[in-house]
């Protein structure tokens, strides 16, 4: 008796919790104070702790959780659009809100009054530091982890911080969550040994796109089992590769994945994401011919290479939050042959206080690619330093400029881009610069 009365007032109290958090998300969309991704979940979490495993487990929706420092939302996005295809239901906390208070909105928003879902799927993509307690909320039928760099360390700390969590977390899961690891990643592959049952792998094999020496701003290049210098085979990014442990001999697993005919975005770690998205979707008995039709019309989430017209003038944004993602940015755009490029530089908490990261990063190989690059954002004196260095012509510095307010650098940027479909402008944003960019562009909030 007991035991029903607290089934019923849990019930009634979420489903006061989901009415209340309609309202607010509906009012802030509809005075332009964003999509309400946070604050129902965050009101629902702070009068409700367990609002997340109440409703989870009161639906027969497959949840899965991606995590990594680079490519959550992107993969996500990517697996929704697949799913779709296939004629499932399908939600994705696409706002990027990847804390619990973000799970929490996204599963209100998306609930029946009763506190049910009636989706097939869910695709969260959540916070390295919030995966231990969102699995602790609920454990998700899939885990995908992406790769883990050195991001936002005044929160965070370095990566050793994070694998110590996620080791713990891998311990604690059920037999039936399938986990889906990135094997080029050393310290994402050996997850695995943590959980026997239910591990597939992705990553690539291609000799095109391979180096052989590590970049400056690799950071897992030592055995995570006995701490020896890896050797590489192949390097396609930071220390992601075909590594192998001299002492121990511990080597990357097995692929289940590693190509696919479609790779709708630029850059080798999007075509990570891909493999990601399109071996989940396997798992799933998605045929390659659904996964393929979806993916010829794959759309990037926003900030994520997001194409937007202005005026008639193209720009493209990539976000670039860490010394990975940006050498990542810039090999891209450096490919596509951009010449108007705009960065922005901000220490907010969503960027980490510290941008002592820009320094790790290789402009030294781009940088005099571009014509005209203007700098922006908070901490733009500090990245304009930092390209000044990288520049090794001192008249090309003439193309360099500084401007502080960042309404005002996009608009000069623009000027200084043509009409023409192959002068794009190109901005290359921190998390929170990127959430100002788009409003800028768009008159509107995202969050």
């Amino acid at each position: 008796m007991k035991r029903d009365a607290e089934i019923k007032y849990n019930a009634l109290v979420n489903t006061l919790l989901i009415l209340v958090g309609k309202t607010i998300s509906l009012l802030s969309r509809t005075f332009g104070r964003g999509s309400g991704s946070t604050w129902p979940g965050h009101i629902a979490l702070m009068l409700n702790k367990n609002f997340i495993k109440q409703v989870l487990s009161n639906s027969k929706t497959k949840i899965i959780y991606i995590a990594g420092t680079n490519g959550k939302t992107t993969t996500g996005k990517m697996i929704q659009a697949i799913l779709k295809e296939n004629g499932h239901t399908v939600f994705q906390n696409s706002a990027g809100a990847n804390l619990l208070n973000g799970l929490a909105s996204s599963i209100l928003l998306h609930s029946s009054i009763l506190g049910t879902l009636k989706y097939d799927f869910a695709v969260f993509e959540v916070d390295e530091n919030v995966l231990p307690h969102a699995i602790e909320q609920y454990q998700p039928d899939y885990l995908i982890l992406l790769n883990l760099f050195r991001d936002q360390l005044d929160r965070y700390g370095e990566i050793n911080s994070i694998v110590q969590k996620w080791t713990l977390t891998m311990k604690q899961l059920n037999k039936a969550t399938i986990v889906i690891l990135n094997a080029d990643d050393p310290q994402i592959a050996y997850l695995g040994h943590e959980k026997k049952d239910n591990i597939k792998y992705f990553g690539l094999d291609d000799t095109k796109l391979a180096n052989i020496q590590p970049q400056h701003a690799a950071d897992s290049i030592h055995c995570p089992k006995c701490h020896e210098k890896l050797i590489y085979a192949r390097i396609y990014y930071s220390h992601i590769g075909e590594w192998n442990c001299p002492r121990c001999q511990l080597k990357r697993p097995n692929l289940d994945i590693s190509d696919f005919p479609i790779f709708p975005l630029a850059g080798t770690y999007n075509k990570y994401n891909t493999l990601a998205a399109v071996l989940t979707a396997k798992l799933n008995n998605i045929s390659n011919e659904t996964i393929e039709q979806s993916l010829k019309g794959f759309q990037p989430a926003f900030g994520r290479q997001e194409k937007i017209v202005v005026r008639g003038k193209t720009v493209q944004i990539y976000l670039s939050k860490n010394p990975t993602s940006m050498n990542q940015s810039l090999q891209a755009i450096a490919g596509l042959g951009a010449k108007q490029v705009l960065f922005a530089l901000n220490d907010r908490v969503p960027d980490g206080k510290d941008v002592s990261w820009i320094w790790d990063v290789d402009f030294e190989e781009y940088i005099n690619k571009f014509e005209n690059i203007i700098v922006s954002g908070e901490r733009c004196y500090d990245m304009g330093l930092r390209i000044k260095y990288a520049n090794s012509s001192t008249a090309k510095n003439q193309k360099l400029k500084t401007i502080e307010n960042l309404d005002h650098a996009i608009k000069q940027a623009m000027e200084q881009s043509s009409n023409s479909n192959n002068d794009t402008l190109y901005i290359l944003p921190t998390y929170s610069a990127m959430l100002e960019v788009r409003k800028i562009l768009t008159g509107r909030d995202i969050l």
